[in-house]
């Protein structure tokens, strides 16, 4: 079984760093079932390909203990694929032989590790229980663009029909240490078997390997399940874990009640959230999305305007979203207004076909609470692949906090915020992204304006290109 992995950063040789593997060098692996070969079938400075050749011993597996689930026929250790597809044999060689770039680290190169860079990865058999669509839902959400080659049963008898076999290639800008994450967690669950006993600490591989991620994946309850051969009473385990582990939920309540604080005297937030009200009534829009919608102040108001036919709120926290949910008492609320109401989770740096189709999307103060690299994941996936007629976001303006009294100097108004932008910042971003995504952009301030330091609030509006009224 082969994974290639592919570069065009600059300079490509770097790969080498990242994975603790010389490129002019051949380097093999003694491992339990075989043996695994590290070769770089091209290295150069514009374009550098990193090899994993996994060798399995065939004639070992015949002696190994037996008990696969779907081994039921006396030559099942003889007739098997093991030895020729991407399975959890290759998860464990990537966890064995890359460990360092699993885990996000290079001695040499530690700035980039945490590097978002262009990587492609080609895996030349992978078996997958589910089909190419199920390819699609796994990685898509990811960032992955993926090319799916499906091969037939056997080439001299076309009419035995598609095989469950494909040779897949991965492509994304991300950190190493994400791709081989996700190959780690996802090829299994492809495959839908493990050649391994899975117990409890199962449990732990995949919490650990999935706590950037997995909590916010469309498919998480397809992932555990399958990660954990469908044994019931570790998924429910897992799930549960999961959701008490989710990233946003830590502190959540305390740091909303700082942010509040900082903004109380000026009443800020109601401002904000009335004018993005105004905004989105004003485009004409019947079906909205509020991502990020937190504990769901922007719900409120978008449920008491007729306008709106379809008000769906998107949280990366079930925390959040449970909040949310009980705000609204939803569950008290009348037949025809739950039909026009939808909370889900979900998270803004994957691709999610759910936010497809959309008029408008109100993005509020949920930007700076990305780390930056990760910006370019939510660019794509609200403004290439959910593209919503108009898109409302607002951020803070990092200027004006010199006149909140009680946020001490040199400090953001939130510990969760990853960064805050001048004016100019925000302009140039929102101007780069209108540009590259077609979309025209007018910009309003909200909150009380000084000539000095501008206003506490900063939102763009986004309309995309073509209509033909305008938000003033």
């Amino acid at each position: 079984m082969l994974l290639t992995i592919s570069t065009t950063y600059s300079p490509a040789t770097d790969l080498g760093y990242l994975l603790y593997k010389h490129p002019e060098r051949i380097q093999s692996f003694k491992l339990p079932y075989g043996q695994a070969h590290v070769f770089y079938p091209e290295a150069r400075a514009e374009r550098c390909t990193a090899a994993l050749l996994l060798d399995v011993d065939t004639v070992g597996l015949t002696r190994r203990p037996q008990g696969r689930s779907g081994e039921n026929f006396p030559l099942a250790p003889y007739v098997s694929d093991r030895p020729y597809v991407a399975s959890s044999f290759l998860s464990v060689a990537i966890a064995k032989v890359f460990s360092s770039a699993l885990s996000g680290k290079s001695k040499e190169r530690p700035e980039l590790a945490e590097t978002a860079i262009p990587l492609k990865a080609k895996l030349s058999i992978l078996p997958c229980q589910g089909g190419e669509e199920l390819l699609r839902r796994l990685f898509e959400p990811l960032g992955y663009k993926i090319t799916v080659e499906g091969h037939i049963l056997d080439a001299r008898f076309s009419d035995w029909g598609e095989s469950r076999y494909f040779t897949v290639t991965l492509q994304n800008t991300c950190r190493l240490s994400e791709l081989l994450t996700h190959l780690y967690v996802l090829i299994p669950v492809l495959d839908d078997e493990k050649h391994y006993w899975v117990d409890e600490a199962e449990i732990e591989k995949l919490l650990k390997h999935g706590k950037n991620w997995l909590a916010a994946h469309p498919e998480q309850e397809s992932i555990v399940s399958r990660y954990l051969k469908h044994l019931r009473l570790l998924t429910d385990q897992a799930l549960a874990e999961l959701c008490e582990t989710d990233p946003q939920q830590t502190d959540e309540t305390i740091q909303g009640q700082e942010e509040a604080k900082v903004e109380a005297r000026s009443n800020l937030n109601e401002i904000r959230l009335q004018t993005v009200t105004d905004v989105l009534k004003k485009c004409g829009a019947k079906r909205v999305l509020d991502l990020g919608c937190g504990d769901g102040k922007l719900l409120h108001k978008l449920l008491r305007e007729q306008q709106f036919e379809e008000i769906v709120g998107m949280d990366v926290s079930h925390h959040a979203l449970k909040t949310a949910q009980e705000s609204l008492h939803y569950k008290q609320l009348p037949d025809r207004q739950k039909e026009r109401l939808r909370l889900f989770q979900g998270s803004l740096n994957y691709r999610d076909k759910r936010l497809a189709g959309y008029d408008a999307a109100a993005v509020i103060e949920v930007i700076e609470h990305f780390d930056l690299p990760r910006l370019a994941a939510f660019e794509r996936v609200l403004f290439e692949f959910a593209r919503p007629q108009t898109i409302v976001l607002t951020t803070p303006n990092i200027e004006y906090n010199v006149k909140f009294e009680n946020l001490q100097a040199g400090n953001l108004r939130h510990k969760d915020h990853r960064f805050e932008w001048t004016r100019d910042e925000f302009h140039s971003w929102t101007n780069r992204i209108s540009e590259r995504f077609g979309y025209a952009v007018v910009f309003h301030p909200i909150g009380s304006t000084t000539e000095d330091v501008g206003a506490p609030t900063q939102m763009a509006v986004f309309t995309r290109e073509g209509r033909k009224d305008e938000i003033t």
